[in-house]
């Protein structure tokens, strides 16, 4: 394919060539019959002369060196930050001093996969993502809330496989799941979580009662909209639909098989996969279960967020709160 705005395709230029070369027409005329000046006219055909039929192919119009590239050294930091933390530009441009857009493009010349792609503990890529390219955020805290469960293996006493390599996979089989509920505030985005032993519809109630709790501590006292996947425990729930209507809210299900539309809970799984259940090496179920509260408070607080201009989610609550 020829350049945007290049006048002549590959086959113009070797019929330049053709016409100057092997029917000995002038150049100035051939050009004129073209349509293209004398000097891109000269240009073709000596480039003809140097490398052949080769050399009236497009060739990269990057230049061989870049005054104001970023260091070389500079770039390498930036990937071993991204390899040894897994984390996102935002987190990498605070870590290493270098504008966030020079982070991105750095990654992005260096081929590092999005941590979408990628294993939340080892970095690996094992997955293409699906992306919506429709961006919405509600006004005001509370006119959306989202909500979803997250299911993770338990960790038997002494660690599983991940402390004691896949030679032990068979450890910790048989001794279940926890199940951790997730709401998240889509305005704000402040997060509450809990570990629960299920994900049956009584127990989604509830925990929809405590979130909402834990909201209105924060000062977001009034929910007008809970949005969910098409699960049974909150579609066909008569105390999941008795905790809606306690609050006065909306219940809001997504389309079936179409996860993105609940994206910013969906996204808060991937953050607290990465960030708290497969951060570390955790030796018991009960110390990764400790580590959650800590976490979530730092979330909320202090953690950097993208979509909020690099504040917490606390930066969008009233002072007061």
């Amino acid at each position: 394919m020829s350049h945007a705005n290049a006048r002549l395709t590959v086959h113009g230029r070797m019929l330049l060539v053709r016409r100057v070369r092997m029917q000995g027409r002038a150049i100035a005329h051939v050009a004129k019959e073209l349509g293209v000046s004398r000097q891109c006219a000269h240009r073709w055909v000596r480039r003809f002369d140097e490398r052949g039929w080769a050399g009236l192919h497009d060739r990269s119009c990057r230049p061989h060196r870049v005054a104001n590239r970023t260091p070389g050294p500079v770039e390498e930091r930036i990937v071993a930050c991204r390899r040894q933390q897994r984390r996102g530009p935002a987190h990498i441009a605070a870590a290493t001093g270098v504008p966030e857009r020079t982070v991105s493009r750095v990654l992005a010349r260096h081929g590092v996969p999005r941590l979408a792609d990628c294993d939340p503990l080892t970095g690996t890529p094992i997955r293409a993502g699906r992306h919506s390219h429709v961006r919405y955020e509600r006004e005001q805290p509370g006119e959306l809330i989202h909500v979803d469960v997250k299911k993770i293996g338990r960790i038997p006493d002494g660690g599983g496989w991940r402390a004691h390599g896949r030679s032990e996979q068979a450890r910790g089989r048989g001794i279940g799941y926890d199940y951790v509920h997730a709401a998240i505030d889509d305005h704000s985005r402040l997060a509450y979580a809990e570990i629960l032993p299920n994900e049956n519809a009584a127990t989604s109630a509830a925990f929809l009662l405590r979130a909402a709790a834990f909201f209105a501590g924060h000062g977001i006292t009034r929910i007008e909209r809970v949005m969910t996947d098409n699960a049974l425990a909150y579609r066909r729930s008569a105390a999941f639909a008795a905790a809606i209507h306690k609050l006065d809210a909306r219940h809001l299900l997504i389309r079936p098989h179409c996860p993105w539309q609940n994206g910013k809970v969906e996204r808060f799984n991937r953050t607290l996969q990465t960030e708290w259940a497969y951060r570390q090496v955790f030796t018991s179920n009960t110390q990764r279960a400790d580590a959650l509260t800590p976490w979530l408070k730092y979330y909320n607080t202090r953690r950097r967020h993208s979509a909020l201009d690099g504040l917490p989610p606390i930066s969008r609550l009233s002072p007061t709160s």
